[in-house]
């Protein structure tokens, strides 16, 4: 925390998912600055053969529980697939025993897979959606039970993605399933405004994290050969066409304080103008 203030998620704990690396790493050292305690989980190991990147590990969880613990903060972190709704439950409850509350959710965990329209197969289709879809629905369910028992309010924040406003050529099923999450945000929102719970999605353009890796955009470049003018569909209008994962990370910081305390079912964009046209 910079100078000497109190952190605008004092005392709160944060649930993150796809925290051992990239974004999920970035929310949780941020809000962990920012005075939360952080239940940690990731799949830390073997993704579906469509995905072109390595998986994150055991050691960079590890890395993550470090650097949080640098903050002087408490985490709780477990290797867990978001598929397994059981398995994140378990999670979420550890934690709620260690750290007495749960306060936020951060569904971060979700795979990318560029492919040609005809070259999705079933399959591939099916793995994506069950990641990004279901894992992000296991998510909210395997820990709303548990804000609601607070009876203080809190926010969740689902990562969806420019493809969740726009699309993105070239990946029909990551575009289907980020859509998707757009709408599991606005309907948690609705049913869940009574709790004083906020639901919001915010929507990365192109981050810089092991998913925009050479490997990714090897991929990304063959497909786009069978399309080549659909290439710049989301040209951003700033200088910079790749943002930081701690740049995401402050815009999902800012809807889990009392800052944005009246933002809910809202999609924010953090994509430097790409889906505004």
């Amino acid at each position: 925390m910079s100078g000497g203030r109190e952190g605008r998620l004092a005392g709160r704990v944060a649930f993150i998912t796809g925290a051992a690396r990239g974004q999920g790493r970035a929310h949780a050292v941020r809000m962990a600055e920012e005075g939360a305690d952080i239940i940690a989980v990731d799949i830390a190991g073997k993704l579906p053969s469509c995905v072109p990147y390595p998986p994150a590990t055991e050691e960079d969880l590890a890395e993550t529980v470090r650097l949080v613990e640098k903050t002087d903060r408490r985490i709780l972190a477990s290797v867990v697939d978001v598929r397994n709704l059981e398995g994140l439950r378990k999670a979420v409850d550890d934690g709620f025993a260690a750290l007495g509350r749960l306060d936020i959710i951060v569904a971060n965990a979700g795979i990318s897979a560029p492919q040609a329209w005809h070259d999705i197969t079933a399959e591939s289709f099916r793995d994506v959606m069950d990641v990004n879809v279901t894992g992000a629905w296991n998510t909210v369910m395997a820990g709303a039970d548990r804000i609601i028992e607070g009876g203080r309010g809190g926010s969740i924040i689902l990562i969806s993605s420019a493809a969740g406003v726009k699309m993105q050529p070239f990946m029909v099923h990551y575009t289907a399933s980020k859509h998707a999450v757009t709408g599991l945000a606005r309907a948690f929102a609705a049913e869940l405004g009574k709790h004083s719970i906020r639901v919001n999605s915010v929507h990365p353009g192109p981050v810089n994290t092991p998913m925009g890796s050479g490997d990714m955009v090897a991929a990304i470049g063959k497909a786009m050969e069978t399309n080549p003018q659909l290439s710049h569909m989301l040209t951003p209008f700033l200088p910079s066409w790749i943002a930081e994962p701690e740049q995401i990370a402050d815009a999902v910081c800012w809807l889990a304080s009392d800052e944005s305390r009246n933002v809910t079912a809202a999609q924010i964009p953090v994509d430097q103008g790409s889906t505004q046209y």
